[in-house]
């Protein structure tokens, strides 16, 4: 897996017409906090299980993307969450062991670094030190 960070990653998308941006947050926060222009969201997990089906999400990236070998960007809060879906876990006994991304045969999976919000300050606020709306980039809101 590759990791860019959000400005790149829009660069990316500018350059690359068959990248697939997937906002891998929970629906709600994709709806209420806001998400890049065109990205796709596919929750790696759901209030109020919070437990990634791993198959289930695969599947339903594998359905979206139509073609395993296309730039697929992953986005998250902070760049977590995304690290967990799109790597290939080997063994750890996880429950989503050999069923991310990678595991399941995508070949172009990229981590969008510091994800949509970025990582905390010392007040405990996002979007004040890095991430895709603290970089100034298009998103949208319900």
């Amino acid at each position: 897996m590759r990791h860019l960070l959000p400005k790149e990653s829009w660069a990316l998308m500018q350059a690359d017409p068959s990248a697939l941006m997937i906002d891998i947050r929970m629906e709600i926060e994709a709806m209420y906090v806001g998400s890049p222009p065109g990205a796709i969201n596919i929750p790696w997990y759901e209030y109020p299980d919070f437990t990634a089906d791993a198959a289930a999400f695969c599947a339903a990236v594998a359905a979206e993307a139509g073609d395993k070998t296309r730039p697929i960007l992953l986005l998250c809060r902070s760049g977590q969450r995304s690290l967990v879906a799109g790597q290939a876990l080997e063994g750890d006994g996880s429950d989503d062991a050999g069923q991310a991304l990678e595991a399941a045969g995508f070949t172009n999976v990229i981590n969008v670094l510091h994800g949509f919000e970025g990582d905390l300050n010392d007040n405990f606020h996002r979007s004040t030190v890095n991430g895709w709306r603290f970089d100034g980039l298009p998103w949208q809101q319900m």
